[in-house]
């Protein structure tokens, strides 16, 4: 492997790790400038390595693999350690560092009135969450990996719960992270159970289809709880009382999304695994409509957000269930880029305005003109409008669930598409071109460090969209700009040409888009109230039947555990250790009385003991 290319992986996964070291312990000197400057250079550096890598990739090359075993046993390694350089470990570093680095620069604007000791904890939670999410992107096998991933889960716990004081905040960091870690069980008896029946923690090895259905359906329980799909996506939304910068982070287009690179990740697995993508597409469409509903009757601004990402993620279950890589993962990439946008230019308007509440906003367009320009091209990608980003990614997905003719999955997901557009007009109308409130009436653009990431977000929003398109058919002429580079990249892996056209469902959906936008404009111009029709579904929504029946199975189930666990570690684990402390003090103090001095004593006692072992032989 090129000494280069590891040496740039290298620097994406040490050095904002290395700033997180060095930041836990200068945050006690209250160095807020130094927490902001270092930090901000790990992550650039960090998008810059990954930047060169992923130009690297752009010529046919050979995954480059470099591993070291771990944990000898009799000269055989239980496992190895190392980096995976290929085209869906940069690609998604690419992700990662750039979506981080503009959340760190809005974070210098929107993290300015913290104390400077909440300002250097944040930056260094932030720079050990980009640490963990490297090693889980750049892991070489699936321990590697779930070690990585474990990681994610105890930083976005720090992240959400910055604000520890208040207790929805710290109700919502322990819901996460129940939530989270009950999936995550999956994943390590997955990988156990795969290195029982192959040997190894690759996940390409050789496996039979029956033993990957089981390997990969366990694997599929974590990706449920990380990536938010239904009942396990309670968590997602509550997570939103973590800072807006840190929904952007971790909810848009990294931690969530990182369910999803698992399974790319481990696609030899997943591919032999019929039955398991049969359940993911199944399971990724009913998301996808419910978290739908669910957007369209939120007034929290980030908590429409928040369910959007459900939705959009059970699309790219549901592209991964059907087969189809490249739309799983090409929406992945486009979806973290116009949703961190969205998240960022949330809480432009929240900083503004100082309330989360769509209905004590409107008419921002004419006093942030900026933040309405960006947010408006994120928006309108995620409702799938033709020609930007969210649209091509849709249309690859609806593409591969249609591949096989009309069914139930095809039709939720068409009809979800409709809903995103619904509630993404009403949105917009609500903020920005309905009736200024009060609240909203003292509003004024955002300054530089709020601005500047969403620019660098919305630009590309306008020409990405035709990164990973190929086209075959005759029904789109694709542009010069279009490279074909997530296709080309899976063929080369997996020996599979992806080649997509713009069909019948990518016109139905678009048509879907525009007809949602439109309705929202008939339905919700004058107010973000809905319409008497839907109002036994909001209520319903309102009363919050899964958020109840966690709170029932987790108040009646897993803290009577918890505490039955406390008390064996108190009185059991604590009495032991105690026991034994106390033996041996005990003990110490009658031996130290033998230690006279006199030598006399000493040559007597040896005497003795010389005598003793004579008579033992002798009566033997």
């Amino acid at each position: 492997m090129p000494s280069s290319s590891f040496s740039l992986a290298l620097l994406a996964l040490l050095g904002p790790g290395a700033v997180a070291l060095l930041l836990a312990i200068v945050t006690p000197l209250r160095n807020r400038i130094s927490a902001i400057v270092l930090s901000l250079a790990a992550a650039l550096s960090a998008l810059g390595a990954a930047i060169v890598l992923v130009k690297g990739q752009l010529q046919p090359v050979p995954p480059q693999l470099v591993t070291i075993p771990w944990l000898l046993q009799d000269g055989i390694p239980f496992a190895e350690i190392g980096l995976r350089i290929d085209g869906i470990s940069t690609s998604m570093l690419l992700v990662v560092t750039f979506v981080a680095s503009c959340v760190q620069i809005f974070s210098v604007g929107y993290m300015h009135d913290e104390s400077k000791p909440a300002q250097g904890r944040y930056f260094t939670y932030h720079s050990l969450f980009l640490t963990a999410m490297n090693i889980l992107v750049l892991a070489p096998n699936l321990l590697q990996l779930f070690l990585g991933w474990e990681l994610v889960g105890v930083t976005s716990y720090l992240l959400i719960g910055y604000y520890f004081k208040k207790p929805s905040a710290a109700k919502a960091a322990v819901k996460a992270f129940w939530v989270t870690k009950f999936a995550d069980m999956g994943l390590l008896i997955g990988l156990l159970v795969l290195r029982s029946k192959v040997g190894s923690f690759d996940w390409d090895a050789a496996i039979t289809p029956a033993a990957a259905n089981v390997v990969t359906l366990l694997l599929f329980i974590a990706v449920m709880g990380k990536s938010a799909q239904f009942p396990l996506h309670i968590w997602l939304p509550d997570a939103m009382e973590g800072p807006t910068p840190v929904s952007a982070l971790l909810h848009a287009a990294t931690m969530v999304a990182a369910g999803v690179f698992l399974i790319v990740r481990g696609w030899p697995l997943f591919a032999v695994a019929e039955s398991t993508r049969a359940f993911m597409l199944g399971l990724g469409s009913v998301t996808a409509l419910i978290a739908a509903t669910m957007a369209l009757f939120q007034t929290d601004i980030k908590k429409v957000l928040a369910y959007s990402t459900c939705s959009q993620l059970g699309y790219m279950i549901a592209a991964l269930g059907a087969g189809s890589l490249l739309g799983g993962f090409f929406h992945l990439t486009t979806h973290a880029f116009f949703k961190a946008l969205l998240f960022l230019g949330a809480g432009s308007v929240i900083h503004a305005v100082h309330s989360n509440d769509i209905r004590d906003m409107g008419g921002l367009a004419r006093k942030m003109p900026l933040t309405t320009l960006t947010f408006v091209i994120g928006a309108l990608s995620l409702a799938g409008l033709p020609g930007l980003a969210g649209f091509f990614s849709k249309d690859l997905i609806l593409e591969a669930v249609g591949e096989h003719g009309v069914s139930l999955p095809l039709l939720l997901l068409l009809f979800s598409a409709f809903l995103t557009a619904l509630y993404m007009g009403r949105l917009l109308l609500r903020v920005f071109f309905g009736e200024s409130s009060d609240k909203a009436s003292h509003a004024h653009e955002s300054g530089g460090f709020l601005i500047l990431p969403l620019v660098m977000l919305a630009v590309p929003r306008l020409a990405t969209g035709y990164y990973g398109y190929d086209s075959d058919g005759p029904v789109i002429d694709v542009p010069a700009l279009a490279t074909g580079y997530f296709g080309g990249m899976f063929g080369q892996l997996y020996g599979t040409a992806y080649h997509f056209h713009l069909g019948t469902t990518g016109v139905i959906a678009a048509g879907l888009g525009l007809l949602g936008l439109g309705l929202a404009f008939v339905l919700y111009r004058k107010s973000a109230e809905h319409p008497a029709l839907l109002q036994p579904i909001a209520r319903l929504i309102e009363f919050g039947p899964m958020d109840r029946l966690y709170e029932g199975g987790f108040h009646r189930i897993a803290l009577p555990f918890a505490a039955l666990i406390g008390w064996m570690d108190r009185y059991l684990v604590d009495g032991v250790m105690n026991l034994t402390g106390l033996a041996f003090v005990v003990s110490g103090q009658k031996i130290r009385r033998l230690q006279t001095g006199v030598a006399t004593d000493y040559v007597l006692a040896t005497v003795c003991g010389v005598l003793a072992l004579v008579l033992y032989g002798v009566l033997r």
